[in-house]
């Protein structure tokens, strides 16, 4: 194969790469800077926590549209010690979560000639799926839209908080056939992601009564909340199922 070969395209936030007939390489990326233990960040947090939610949003992203992660590259803009090993480990156990071992999979790079007194990290995962398996395209007029968890930024975002989403959820929603589409929200909020998922299908949301508020405008952070979208059976047998906040948005029409 050469890259002339290779077709890339973009799907939400996602870059997908056509191997062959039968197979996609996706990839998704997250940053966060200011955000950790160091003097001069905004959001005072432990680097393991870093780490967790940082890698959690990039996994969650690759799960969400059908691929498995195959790598996950730690870029740190921190020393290698104290800060990056904190980090590092942080991200090593949020793989752990899905069973991926992150000796064999986690690679990446660390600031090892400059002082840092501010905290930054990118978090790159690669993941590979049967392209007919991916959850893309698949929605029509007369789905429901569904979200499940709570926006929340900043101080709100804490390790272990029950109404927050996390990668199990995400792997509750795929094991359910009625559900066609999975979008993790981040910091542009859910309004703006509902509204792109509906526009790549030239549809239109009609929202519950009473759910246009100051949460759909919120920024969720790292992912702390998933839209999903299909049949309104399968999203509500997930929301029991998922002991996460879980509310009905509307149905897409056209």
């Amino acid at each position: 194969m050469t890259p002339a070969t290779l077709s890339p395209r973009r799907y939400r936030d996602l870059t997908i790469l056509d191997l062959d007939e039968q197979r996609s390489m996706v990839i998704a990326c997250d940053s966060a800077g200011a955000i950790g233990p160091k003097e001069a960040d905004v959001v005072r947090v432990p680097g393991y926590v870093l780490g967790r939610f940082t890698a959690r949003v990039a996994l969650m992203e690759v799960l969400a549209l059908g691929a498995w992660p195959v790598c996950v590259v730690n870029t740190l803009c921190v020393e290698p010690e104290p800060a990056g090993a904190a980090i590092r480990e942080g991200v090593a156990d949020e793989m752990r979560v899905l069973g991926i071992d992150p000796e064999k999979t986690l690679t990446g790079s660390s600031e090892k000639n400059v002082p840092t007194i501010q905290s930054g990290i990118g978090i790159t995962v690669i993941g590979l799926a049967t392209t007919a398996e991916l959850l893309m395209g698949r929605l029509a007029a007369g789905d429901t839209l569904a979200l499940f968890g709570r926006p929340k930024v900043g101080t709100e975002v804490f390790l272990d908080d029950p109404e927050i989403v996390d990668l199990k959820t995400v792997r509750l929603l795929l094991d359910q056939p009625g559900i066609r589409e999975i979008v993790p929200a981040g910091s542009r909020g859910i309004l703006a992601e509902a509204r792109d998922l509906a526009a790549l299908y030239g549809l239109q949301i009609n929202w519950r009564p009473g759910l246009t508020g100051p949460a759909l405008l919120k920024s969720a952070g790292p992912a702390t909340c998933i839209l999903a979208a299909g049949d309104q059976a399968a999203l509500e047998a997930t929301g029991r199922r998922a002991e996460k906040p879980f509310c009905l948005l509307g149905t897409l029409e056209n």
